[in-house]
C-alpha cells in the first residue's frame, strides 16, 4: 500500500479499508463526518494523493448506494407518456465551493423526497473554475455521502461546445478537444452529456436544413462517439442544441430540420444506437443576463409558448423527453413554476448561485477579488462600463484563482453560504414541482454501478486552453 494512500486512510480515521482496487466503508458514520478532508485534497493538491482521494470517494459512494447515473430512461418515459409532465428537472452548474453547494442541494432534496435533479458543469466553467470533471464528481458524490443521500446521482457535461473561433482555425483539433473532454467526463461518471455545436449554425444560408447542416453533422459525430465510449450497460443521456443561447428564438422548422438530419446521420454512423433524449432551444434568455449600469439585471421577455409547443413536437414526433431551457438563473422567481406548466423537461441554472456566493462571502474577501479583477481582467472592461457591470461580468474568472482561499474561509462563513443556498434550492424545488420525484427516478432509472478505473485517477493532470467564445 502506497504512503499516499496510507496518509488518506489516516485522514478519514480509518473509516475505509482498501484491498487492491477494492474499497470498503468500515465505519459509515465516521466516513460521512470526515469525507470533507478528501474533498480538500482532491481540490487543492495534485499527484497521487489527489488521485487516490478522488478514487476513494467514488468507490465509497458506490458502497453507500450513491451511483452516478444516466437520466435517459426517465426522459424516454416522459417522451412516451409513461411518466407525467408535472415537473421540470433542474440542472445546476455549481461553480464555487461546489461541495458545500451540493450539500445544501441534497438537504433540500431530502426534505421533499426529490430525485430528478442534475449537477452539471460546462466546458467553459471547467476552465475558469479550475475544476476538471473528476474533481466535480468528487465534490458532488462527497456531498451526497456527507448528507446521507443515496440512489442515482445525475452528473452532466453542459455545453460541451465547439468554439467557433477555434473550429475556424483548425476544425479537427477542436473536434478532438471536445472528444477528449467527453471521454474524460464519462470516465469521471458523467453519464449525461449536452452536445452543443449550435455555435456553428449558419443563418446566412438560404434554407433551414442548410443552416443546421454543420450542427447536425457534428452533433451526430459526437453522438456516435459517445455511444462508442460509454460504459457497458450505460446509455448516456445525450442532448442536442438547435439555437445558440442569446440568438433568435427557435422555431418548429429548425427543430424538425435538426432532428430529421440528426436521426438520419446517426442511423448512418451508429445503426441501432439510441439518439437524443432532449433538445435545447432558444426562447429569449441569455447566459448571466443583461447587466444594467447599476448592476441590476434587465427583465427578460421569455417565450413560454415556444417552449411548450416545441416540447410537444419533440415528444410526439421524436420520442424525446422535451425541450431544455438555458439561461434561467436570472429570471424572477415567480416565473419558475411556468417551466413545468409549459412542459420543459429541463431547466439550467448557474449564475444566481455564483451571485449568491459573491453576495455572502466576507466583504474583505470580495474586495480582494475585485482588486485582482482590476489588474487581471482589465482587458475585459468595455468602454462605458460601470464598475458594477464590469465586476458582474468578469468576476466568474476569479473563482479558480481564489479556490484555495474559498476553502480556507472560516466555518461560519461557509455555513452562511450553505444556508442561503439551501433556502434558494428549497424555493426552486417547490416551484419546479420536484416533490416525490425520487419515486419516478426509482421506477424508471436502474443505474449500473461502474467501478472506477484507478489508472484514470492516477494518470496525469489534464488541462485545456479555453476559447473566450464558449457558453456557460
Amino acid at each position: 500500500m502506497s504512503s499516499e494512500l496510507n496518509q488518506l486512510l489516516t485522514l478519514v480515521e480509518n473509516s475505509l479499508s482498501v484491498d487492491g482496487q477494492s474499497v470498503t466503508v468500515t465505519d459509515p458514520a465516521k466516513f460521512r463526518a470526515t469525507v470533507d478532508r478528501l474533498v480538500q485534497v482532491s481540490a487543492l493538491e495534485s499527484g497521487a494523493r489527489q488521485g487516490w482521494a478522488r478514487f476513494l470517494v467514488r468507490s465509497a459512494a458506490l458502497q453507500l448506494g450513491i451511483v452516478p447515473a444516466s437520466i435517459q430512461d426517465l426522459y424516454m418515459a416522459r417522451g412516451r407518456g409513461a411518466a407525467p409532465m408535472t415537473w421540470s428537472t433542474p440542472a445546476f452548474n455549481l461553480r464555487a465551493l461546489s461541495f458545500h453547494a451540493a450539500r445544501a442541494m441534497f438537504r433540500a432534496a431530502l426534505k421533499i423526497n426529490a430525485g430528478a435533479f442534475i449537477f452539471e458543469i460546462a466546458r467553459s466553467e471547467i476552465g475558469y473554475t479550475g475544476q476538471r470533471p473528476a474533481e466535480y464528481t468528487t465534490n458532488i458524490l462527497a456531498a451526497a455521502i456527507a448528507e446521507g443521500f443515496s440512489g442515482p446521482v445525475f452528473l452532466q457535461g453542459d455545453h460541451f461546445q465547439m468554439s467557433a473561433k477555434k473550429y475556424a482555425a483548425d476544425p479537427q483539433a477542436e473536434i478532438n478537444a471536445v472528444k477528449d473532454l467527453t471521454r474524460e467526463a464519462i470516465a469521471s461518471g458523467f453519464y449525461n452529456i449536452d452536445i452543443d455545436t449550435s455555435t456553428l449554425v449558419d443563418i446566412s444560408k438560404p434554407t433551414v436544413p442548410e443552416q443546421q447542416k454543420l450542427n447536425v453533422e457534428l452533433s451526430a459525430e459526437f453522438g456516435s462517439f459517445i455511444r462508442s465510449v460509454e460504459p457497458q450497460g450505460v446509455t448516456v443521456s445525450v442532448g442536442g442544441e438547435i439555437g445558440e443561447v442569446g440568438g433568435h428564438n427557435s422555431t418548429e422548422e429548425e427543430l424538425r430540420a435538426f432532428m430529421d438530419g440528426y436521426n438520419t446521420e446517426m442511423a448512418r454512423r451508429a445503426p441501432g444506437k439510441p439518439g437524443l433524449s432532449k433538445i435545447s432551444i432558444q426562447t429569449g434568455t441569455s447566459h448571466g443576463g443583461t447587466v444594467l449600469p447599476d448592476g441590476s439585471i434587465a427583465k427578460v421577455n421569455l417565450d413560454f409558448d415556444t417552449l411548450r409547443n416545441l416540447s410537444r413536437v419533440a415528444r410526439s414526433a421524436y420520442g424525446m423527453g422535451g425541450t431544455v431551457q438555458h439561461g434561467a438563473s436570472t429570471l424572477p422567481e415567480e416565473m419558475f413554476d411556468k417551466f413545468p406548466q409549459n412542459e420543459a423537461i429541463e431547466v439550467h441554472l448557474a449564475t444566481n448561485f455564483m451571485n449568491m456566493w459573491f453576495d455572502n462571502i466576507p466583504a474583505d474577501f470580495r474586495k480582494e477579488i475585485y482588486a485582482w479583477l482590476d489588474v487581471n481582467a482589465a482587458a475585459e472592461r468595455k468602454p462605458g462600463q460601470t464598475d458594477e457591470q464590469f465586476y458582474y461580468k468578469s468576476r466568474k474568472s476569479a473563482v479558480g484563482p481564489f479556490k484555495a482561499k474559498a476553502y480556507a474561509l472560516p466555518e461560519a462563513a461557509k455555513q452562511k453560504l450553505m444556508a442561503a443556498w439551501e433556502a434558494q434550492f428549497d424555493k426552486l424545488f417547490h416551484l419546479l414541482a420536484l416533490k416525490d420525484t425520487k419515486n419516478y427516478v426509482q421506477q424508471f432509472v436502474h443505474p449500473v454501478g461502474v467501478s472506477p478505473d484507478l489508472k484514470f485517477y492516477l494518470g496525469a493532470d489534464v488541462a485545456e486552453e479555453l476559447a473566450d467564445d464558449l457558453a456557460d
